[in-house]
């Protein structure tokens, strides 16, 4: 076969496949908690999911495992697309209706939980993957029994909290809102809906205003609840299943520096069936979506279009350079 032949072959067979892969790029998936008030599965994951502190943990992680701690920013629904109240049952609202995180759905008076007083609060909401999207928060009706599964009917109808895009600072979500006055042990539940994506994430925030009686069912006041530090997110990065798919996890552990977001992760390796996961199996990922920054959108597979296309020039500058040395040959 002649050199020209030789290295159209090559550019056939590499450079086309690595274009049409290119061209299959899909958004990575976001990832993220509740950290103030503290989320349930946050506050494990700050124990330790090997061997959590409170007895609300230990019992969380006896339902569910540690690895579900350790994947503490993946409470999702992958196809959601604003429909939330429809989709996750009563009863199962703390793990969205995934069995793998089963053991946030314990009815219990003692989780670990944060202060809180009626009146204007700043949350913060731990964005591992940022995209944009809208977050709302409800909060329980002062009839709720935290010793009784959770119920949507349990929280009120209407958000309190509504914001879309809201700006981040050092890896947070960051924005403000008006609790309403309450008294003793509530939860606070919060939908992330994405608008780049019909992915939606969620937690279930214990906390209490004024003093913790322990509630129903309760011998003693519950333990304050603590999110992960940073320093804490990277020790368990390891050992978190939140990662590419089939691919090295360098990528997803770098690159948020230009927002100050923590590492970018895509979609969790865990069970892809679709009786998990809400009924919805998990988007295709790749390790190279570059979607680190807040508001990581639909433009972003052409970025990869563009990788390809540079491979193409660079096997186009290979074959001149062969196609060069072959006539020299010729010429001798």
């Amino acid at each position: 076969m002649s050199a020209r032949r030789k290295v159209a072959s090559l550019a056939a067979a590499g450079v086309a496949p690595l274009a049409l892969t290119a061209l299959s790029v899909t958004p990575a998936a976001a990832h993220g908690s509740m950290t103030d008030p503290v989320s349930r599965v946050s506050a494990c994951f700050q124990e330790g999911p090997e061997s959590p502190r409170s007895a609300a943990c230990k019992a969380a992680v006896a339902a569910s495992g540690a690895q579900a701690f350790y994947d503490w920013n993946g409470v999702n629904i992958a196809n959601a697309a604003g429909k939330s109240k429809e989709i996750i049952p009563d009863g199962k609202l703390c793990s969205a209706g995934n069995d793998k995180y089963k053991g946030l759905d314990l009815p219990r008076a003692d989780w670990p939980s944060s202060k809180l007083s009626a009146g204007n609060h700043t949350f913060r909401y731990k964005g591992t993957a940022p995209h944009k999207g809208s977050f709302e928060l409800f909060v329980t009706k002062e009839s709720y029994d935290p010793s009784k599964p959770l119920k949507w009917s349990d929280l009120e109808e209407k958000p309190f909290v509504k914001v879309t895009d809201p700006k981040m600072e050092n890896g947070d979500y960051v924005f403000d809102g008006k609790i309403p006055a309450r008294e003793g042990r509530h939860l606070i539940y919060s939908i992330w809906q994405r608008s780049d994506s019909p992915e939606a994430f969620y937690t279930c925030s214990d906390v209490v205003f004024g003093k913790d009686s322990g509630g129903s069912g309760s011998a003693a006041p519950a333990p304050a609840a603590s999110a992960p530090s940073d320093q804490d997110i990277a020790a368990g990065a390891d050992k978190s299943s939140v990662e590419h798919h089939g691919h090295g996890d360098a990528d997803a552990k770098t690159g948020a520096e230009a927002t100050g977001a923590a590492p970018a992760a895509d979609e969790a390796t865990g069970d892809n069936r679709p009786e998990v996961n809400g009924g919805a199996e998990k988007p295709v990922t790749t390790a190279n979506d570059n979607l680190a920054e807040t508001g990581g959108n639909s433009n972003t597979p052409y970025i990869a279009i563009g990788g390809a296309a540079a491979l193409a020039v660079g096997a186009a500058a290979m074959f001149a350079t062969t196609r060069r040395r072959a006539a020299g040959r010729h010429g001798r």
